[in-house]
């Protein structure tokens, strides 16, 4: 980029903060004291609202610029990502949103604890929830680092940690200081320039065809170099067994992930009703979408107009396609449309990035005060109701969690943002969801249970993945010159949650503590009902 069109696009960044700021400013004049207002907003969002906050939270860069760079590269295969982040939704529809809200005040272990002693089940799945929400922060900060450095040009280490540092403190600033409430209208902000601008991109992209599809899809099979096999299937997760196991094995992790990610659980309790919480998850599936069918259009266009070998030769994980695309589809890398949509979709890029870390800070911030330090605080279950020493910790949980996320950034730089992502949602799949629909839907189900089926996905998770072709015995392996991988499969969800789900199963068999049916039926008809429902 030239000097004049890399100061458009720190003004354009600047810009973004300066509305995040001041939407952080509003949103502190108003009362922070109370649980309600810190974690859920005051519960009084409408479903389209929390819709709009839902999309932008679950929208992140990785989708935006990872997704359409993943199609660039492998086409057909590519797809997959797009598919599974979508169908997640219709499980999270389906079998999650009305009765968590129902269910829970603030967090996914109040579900659980609902009818299981507290402080066991609250310490696993606080420990799972953590655990998933700095993975998914991590690899934000990661992105954050080096897509920054790259739009701005400059590939220097020292700029990549200045800017996860920056982007640290910025959502240290949003949730310690604007709770729940600033989150939500940063989200919809995010949503909104998101949604305009993939739209905008898509649109460039189809009139540079004409409106065809085919013509879109037959140039891309031809840009990409290998023909009509870039529209079928296993280019990427075809060819030796373990490939196409980890197909399937990434697919359940998507699918299945979402419904157990604590910054999108959080986000059901932000509306009055549970019938809102449906609505608002038939909002987010709109817009969700809409916009992954237009990822589908970038990466297409990009392997079409760039080809696939330009967007590899920019980024061998393909995350510079859509920046690419812009330049091209404005005139040229020259020219000064180009740069100026290339600084706009930067800017998009970095707005995306402050709004899922504010998500996730917060939501591992309320795991941290709500349900960690309630458990092991005498004084914070006596003054609980009270709230405000909760909410105390809770704000410097957010800072902690914040600095430990920018350590963990710096160290992890040359790591795989891909790899972070895809073993959140394994983590979430394996450790968070089996707990939830088990305290939901058995009635036998028991607190030794809970707590096994916590532990029993959560470690085997990252056991896997540490002995996998990921970290090391590859080429690309995190320690490419040692070798301790005895687990074939890079994604461990195809292990890893059925081991959630048994270890559930087990626990509840071999417990001597009889489930209590009294606290069932009360369960049962609050989550249905939403009687007695917070």
């Amino acid at each position: 980029m030239t000097g004049d069109h890399r100061t458009l696009t720190l003004l354009l960044f600047s810009a973004v903060i300066a509305v995040t700021l001041g939407i952080t400013s509003w949103a502190s004049r108003r009362r922070q004291g109370s649980p309600e207002e810190f974690y859920a907003g005051g519960r009084l969002f409408s479903p389209m609202e929390n819709g709009f906050a839902i999309a932008g939270d679950y929208m992140s860069a990785a989708s935006f610029l990872g997704i359409s760079g993943v199609i660039a590269l492998f086409g057909y295969d590519g797809i997959l990502y797009a598919v599974g982040f979508l169908v997640a939704w219709l499980v999270v529809l389906l079998l999650v949103a009305e009765l968590v809200r129902n269910c829970g005040r603030f967090t996914l272990a109040d579900v659980v604890a609902a009818r299981m002693r507290e402080r066991p089940v609250r310490i696993a799945s606080g420990i799972s929830s953590v655990t998933v929400s700095v993975l998914y922060l991590v690899a934000q900060m990661v992105g954050a680092g080096s897509l920054v450095a790259l739009l701005l040009g400059s590939g220097s280490g020292q700029a990549r940690s200045w800017t996860v540092i920056g982007v640290g403190a910025l959502m240290i600033v949003y949730v310690s200081c604007g709770g729940m409430r600033a989150t939500t209208w940063i989200q919809i902000v995010k949503a909104v320039l998101l949604l305009g601008g993939a739209l905008s991109l898509t649109v460039l992209v189809l009139l540079r065809f004409g409106g065809d599809v085919g013509a879109l899809l037959s140039s891309a099979a031809e840009g990409s170099g290998h023909g009509r096999d870039f529209l079928a299937p296993g280019l990427r997760y075809g060819g030796e067994w373990t490939h196409r196991l980890d197909f399937v094995s990434l697919g359940l992790a998507l699918v299945l992930g979402t419904a157990g990610l604590p910054h999108i659980l959080s986000r059901f309790y932000t509306v009055p009703t549970a019938r809102a919480a449906r609505r608002s998850v038939v909002w987010s599936i709109g817009l969700i979408g809409g916009f992954y069918l237009m990822t589908v259009v970038l990466g297409f266009g990009a392997a079409a107009l760039l080809g696939s070998d330009a967007v590899r030769a920019s980024d061998p994980a393909g995350n510079t396609a859509v920046p690419l695309l812009s330049l091209e589809l404005g005139g040229g890398a020259e020219s000064a449309g180009g740069q100026a949509l290339f600084a706009i979709v930067a800017a998009i890029a970095f707005a995306t990035i402050l709004a899922v870390v504010a998500g996730i800070t917060l939501a591992s911030s309320a795991s941290v005060a709500h349900d960690l330090y309630a458990s092991f605080s005498r004084r914070a279950r006596s003054v609980g109701g009270k709230g405000w020493s909760e909410v105390g910790v809770a704000r410097v949980a957010a800072a902690v969690v914040g600095a430990a996320a920018v350590g963990l950034g710096l160290l992890a730089q040359q790591l795989n943002v891909a790899f972070l992502v895809g073993l959140a949602f394994a983590v979430a799949a394996a450790a968070n969801l089996p707990v939830l629909l088990y305290a939901l839907f058995w009635r036998r189900f028991t607190t030794r249970g809970a707590v096994w089926s916590v532990y029993g996905g959560l470690i085997p998770a990252i056991a896997l993945v540490a002995l996998s072709p990921v970290v090391s015995g590859a080429p690309g392996a995190l320690f490419p010159h040692a070798d301790f991988a005895v687990f074939p499969l890079e994604n461990p969800g195809l292990v890893a949650i059925p081991l959630g789900f048994l270890a559930g199963w087990l626990g509840t068999v071999t417990s001597r503590e009889a489930a209590d049916e009294a606290k069932h039926a009360e369960t049962e008809v609050r989550s249905l009902t939403g009687a007695g429902a917070v």
